[in-house]
């Protein structure tokens, strides 16, 4: 098994002359591709990275605290609902799979420059599949399909009703199931399956082998925007507790569930309003090469009644340090910090003036959501695994054994109609200047990286953007267009892709 080497860790003395043209704040794949980003774009610049834990990608961005679903909207159903008319709008799900697209084609350009390693080190094909049962959802699914057969960037969906031909394609979902019973599968065999841990510090080492500061266990405390437009970091060394400060031009909070923390003490308005509700999660997880051996997809199916987004069950092949396994999940679990390393406080420490009214009416508005969470809490070992038996009838206790997954905050916010909403997907903040921006929620985020990435550049660095453009396009071919709208750049697009990702359909 081949280990992705931890990032060099720079000394503690501090930073040349204390200042630098951009500060990141958090060492996740969000960080990572805005910092590649800005140096392929300026090579000048000066960037530094302050991660408050003792390497790179050890929260969300970890392989384990994720499904590493490269989200394209292939068989994430929440992406794609039933109106209440009955009718499929594809439109949500091709702005997704747009938006993974400039990730794929990001991450080919660095693997050609060889700032990336081999692809296979962190994105592999796996066929992405939706499984569902009863006539209701049956019948939604085939007009899922049918709305998406002939969109161009969802070219060779599948779909079926055959017990023999969903045999084929995952032999673990038919097995003893019950005869009798409506289902139906679609699969789309170019999906994949990303150790976003492995991407991410890979684009770190290549960060700070190019002059960026790459510093760990070290944790931003305070922010404060100067006179002259600049901001004032303080920090702390966690081994040691060390204080010191940096002044940054630019700062982007990338810190998870942390990001609101930070963005509130900076003092910007414009986090007034916005609250962050945790949900944690677990997986079960197998390694028993003789079931691994008979499911290589990630099958997705309907969330339950309450439910978030986040937390649509699925049956996942995952390849991390080159070694395949598989997880079924996520089950909600519940703990008031916003990092699975963060405070007993963080739910509490939240807590304004401007976001206290959004907060309670999102908790008045949302019941389900409660009683899905208490339901989760209360399921043991052995109901776990009876939740399993859904995908998999045959499932047996001994072979699965339970891995806690990240922490996933998600967005409360300020509506003028309702009072409060809860969100899902990701949002970023950016100050009135452009100075500073950070980004809240959770899925698809990893996956859509690079499409957020772009966006905040184009808000925050207004006069550099045109400038910036003829790289953009030679990084990313689509840049400032759509694919979908144009089948033959589609198809030329997902092959050339997929030809240096070397993924296989």
């Amino acid at each position: 098994m081949t280990e992705t080497p931890s990032v060099p860790h720079p000394d503690d003395s501090d930073l040349p002359d204390g200042s630098v043209d951009v500060l990141l704040i958090g060492g996740g794949v969000m960080s990572a591709t805005l910092g590649t980003l800005l140096q392929e774009l300026q090579p000048d610049l000066k960037i530094a990275v302050f991660e408050r834990l003792s390497d790179v990608a050890l929260e969300s961005s970890n392989a384990w605290n994720n499904a590493g679903t490269g989200h394209a909207a292939l068989c994430e159903l929440n992406y794609m609902p039933e109106g209440s008319d009955g009718s499929v709008d594809p439109a949500k799900a091709i702005s997704i799979n747009e938006q993974f697209q400039q990730s794929r084609q990001l991450w080919s350009s660095l693997v050609d420059a060889g700032v990336l390693d081999a692809p296979s080190t962190f994105i592999n094909s796996t066929p992405h599949m939706t499984f569902v049962r009863g006539e209701k959802d049956v019948a939604y699914l085939k007009k899922r399909y049918e709305a998406l057969k002939d969109e161009p960037l969802f070219a060779g969906i599948e779909y079926s009703e055959d017990s023999r031909v969903i045999n084929k394609w995952t032999p673990l979902l038919m097995q003893k199931r019950r005869a009798g019973e409506p289902f139906a599968a679609t699969r789309m065999p170019a999906g994949t399956d990303v150790d976003f841990g492995a991407l991410t510090r890979q684009l770190f080492e290549n960060l700070a082998a190019n002059g960026a500061e790459v510093r760990t266990n070290t944790e931003v405390r305070r922010l404060k925007r100067l006179a002259d437009g600049s901001w004032r970091v303080k920090y702390r060394r966690t081994l040691g507790r060390t204080p010191g400060e940096i002044r940054a031009k630019f700062v982007f909070v990338g810190a998870g569930g942390w990001a609101l923390k930070l963005l509130q003490r900076s003092g910007i308005p414009e986090i007034s309003g916005y609250g962050v509700f945790p949900i944690g999660g677990q997986f079960l997880k197998t390694s028993n090469p003789a079931i691994v051996a008979q499911h290589k997809a990630k099958v997705y199916s309907q969330a339950s009644v309450g439910a978030p987004p986040m937390s649509v069950p699925h049956l996942d092949t995952r390849v991390v340090d080159g070694e395949a396994s598989l997880l079924f999940g996520p089950f909600a679990t519940f703990s008031p910090k916003f990092l699975k390393t963060g405070s007993w406080f963080d739910i509490v420490g939240q807590v304004r003036p401007g976001n206290l009214g959004p907060m309670l009416k999102v908790a008045w508005d949302n019941p389900s959501l409660i009683t899905y969470l208490v339901g989760e809490l209360l399921k043991n070992h052995a109901k776990k695994v009876d939740s399993l038996r859904v995908f998999m009838p045959t499932a047996k206790d001994e072979d699965w054994e339970l891995i806690q997954a990240g922490q996933r905050a998600q967005v409360m916010k300020k509506d003028p109609e309702k009072g409060g909403v809860l969100q899902f997907g990701t949002e970023v903040v950016t100050g009135a200047d452009g100075t500073i921006a950070g980004l809240l929620g959770a899925s698809p985020g990893a996956s859509t990286a690079v499409s957020i990435m772009l966006g905040l550049l184009k808000t925050c660095f207004p006069d550099r953007i045109e400038a910036w453009e003829p790289r953009l396009r030679e990084l990313i071919p689509s840049y400032g267009e759509t694919l979908n709208p144009r089948p033959e750049v589609a198809r030329e697009s997902l092959v050339e892709t997929a030809d240096t990702l070397a993924l296989t359909a």
